[in-house]
């Protein structure tokens, strides 16, 4: 039985993330979506996941629509127990839904997808000799997620606009930003980012790969 679990980072189910995958998998697929952040408040979440002094942060989506923002470090470690409940279901892979770049997460027979390990590589194919231009969601993610693209050449630019709170202008005006540093081709890195965020991104006349669509045809492929 093929038995898909997507595992996002905030709450379940994503309605912007969904989509997207349904669109491209086979209907005999079971999914069970889980997030780490089910079934907390808000006050909660600030309290066991609250940014710590000088750590790598992550921009997350809550069922009511609303953002927050997480330490990458504590979030790994409720990640990881969730993992493990969505096995414990009978999952037979498991996509993460976040671009993040995590350490240490494991599966003990499911196939485990992580978007930061399957990305770098495929945009370097694509992008070869290009300028690329990244947009991520928080201006604290431009130093901590950059190791995912150290073997990218020329060196990658970088510009923050967040898919949840700054709207789609920000998101122009971010790609355009790009495009006049020398950027050729853009990359929108948080699976939070939407076909919305990819048109307003194209306003600046370059091509836009969006990280979740990629990921969800190279999961389709796989399953």
């Amino acid at each position: 039985m093929r038995r898909l679990g997507t595992l996002t980072i905030g709450q379940a189910p994503r309605p912007d993330i969904v989509p997207i995958l349904d669109a491209l998998l086979d209907d005999g697929i079971t999914r069970i979506h889980a997030g780490v952040l089910d079934g907390l408040t808000r006050a909660e979440i600030e309290n066991r996941f609250a940014p710590q002094p000088d750590q790598p942060r992550l921009v997350t989506r809550l069922l009511d629509g609303s953002s927050v923002i997480l330490d990458r470090a504590l979030t790994e470690v409720a990640a990881q127990g969730k993992l493990e409940a969505l096995e414990a279901q009978g999952c037979t892979t498991i996509l993460l839904l976040c671009t993040g770049h995590f350490e240490r997460l494991a599966t003990v027979k499911a196939r485990l997808l992580e978007p930061d390990r399957f990305l770098p590589a495929s945009v370097a194919a694509l992008t070869r000799g290009a300028k690329l231009g990244i947009i991520v969601p928080i201006v604290e993610q431009i130093d901590s997620e950059a190791v995912k693209w150290t073997g990218l050449d020329p060196a990658p630019l970088y510009a923050a606009a967040s898919p949840y709170q700054d709207g789609l202008g920000a998101v122009t005006e971010a790609a355009f930003d790009l495009r006049q540093r020398g950027a050729d081709i853009l990359l929108m890195d948080c699976m939070g980012f939407v076909e919305r965020h990819r048109a307003a991104a194209g306003a600046a006349g370059v091509p836009t790969i969006l990280s979740n669509s990629l990921m969800a045809k190279l999961v389709s492929e796989i399953l």
